[in-house]
């Protein structure tokens, strides 16, 4: 079945899709070709939008393009050359070519602006969106069964996200490590598939030796990760650099406290409703973090959970 006839909303009079390829290099001369024919056919649109980085090659009417985040620029070792190449020539020539910008975050607005010179009339910042609407389906177990399956019990910290390097989580495990003395009970649960060199992360928790502490569930289902978050003692997310962090509205939304960086866009998504990691490069820093977080009273911690939804 073609996309929109699984994950998209249903046509309607004036909302339809339009399915054509090939695939290769979709941007650069097959959706190019397409806007010029419609507009021989009088058919264009007003503008074309893409919610992604890369519009098309060429276009006959004014576009408009999404920049999630500049993180390849950033952190360009944590990408394949491949990948980095392309998304480094396609983004600019994109931002360039673009009539107007989305940025999620007022951080990746003003990342754009640094790296490419664009005028800051140019970009809007739209926030992401939160609407939890996922619910237990009838018979549906997999929570539990994961409980039991991981051996996933309470108090747990959690992270939710990729697997790799720019999320910190090495530095994370090492003050997971330094907590186990004074919380011999708590236990981290990873959730999120594995990411571009993601193999230190593994690696760090042999030589840690918290094979028993450290839970990897790998990708899991809305349901099961809503769950998991809701049970959980704090969500933490010690990037050290995100174009937004969607994790954090979800775990303020459930209830949930937030330890996170302060870098980025993460001290817009967290106001004044997290606990921040002034330095996410110091393994101390997140240390004393989530010291904070696992000391807070219950009084302060129905506050934060107080604030966190208003944030959201």
């Amino acid at each position: 079945k073609h996309l929109w006839q699984t994950a998209l909303p249903s046509p309607l009079r004036n909302w339809h899709y339009k399915t054509f390829g090939p695939k290769l290099l979709w941007t650069q001369w097959r959706l190019p070709l397409q806007l010029y024919l419609e507009k021989l056919g009088g058919q264009v649109p007003d503008i074309f939008f893409s919610p992604g980085h890369y519009g098309p090659l060429c276009s006959p009417v004014p576009t408009v393009i999404t920049i999630m985040d500049l993180a390849y620029l950033y952190f360009p070792d944590d990408f394949r050359k491949k990948d980095l190449r392309q998304l480094s020539s396609w983004t600019k020539r994109s931002v360039i070519q673009g009539k107007h910008i989305f940025a999620i975050s007022h951080s990746t607005k003003a990342d754009i602006i640094k790296a490419y010179n664009i005028k800051p009339e140019s970009i809007t910042v739209t926030y992401p969106g939160l609407t939890l609407k996922v619910v237990k389906r009838e018979g549906d177990n997999s929570f539990k069964h994961m409980q039991v399956y991981q051996n996933i019990t309470q108090p747990y910290l959690i992270y939710v996200g990729t697997l790799q390097p720019r999320k910190n989580i090495v530095r994370l495990l090492e003050a997971f490590r330094q907590m186990k003395s004074q919380f011999p009970d708590i236990k981290l649960v990873l959730v999120g598939k594995k990411g571009w060199l993601y193999e230190e992360i593994f690696t760090k928790v042999k030589t840690l030796q918290l094979e028993a502490e450290v839970i990897f569930t790998g990708y899991v289902s809305d349901y099961e990760k809503y769950e998991l978050i809701r049970h959980a003692h704090a969500l933490l997310l010690p990037s050290l650099y995100e174009g937004f962090g969607l994790p954090v509205l979800e775990a303020m939304a459930l209830e949930v406290p937030v330890v996170i960086s302060k870098v980025s866009s993460l001290s817009e998504v967290g106001g004044d409703a997290a606990i921040y990691i002034e330095d996410p490069k110091s393994i101390d820093s997140i240390a004393k973090s989530l010291w904070e977080v696992l000391q807070l009273s219950q009084n302060k911690r129905l506050s934060l959970i107080a604030k966190g939804k208003d944030q959201v």
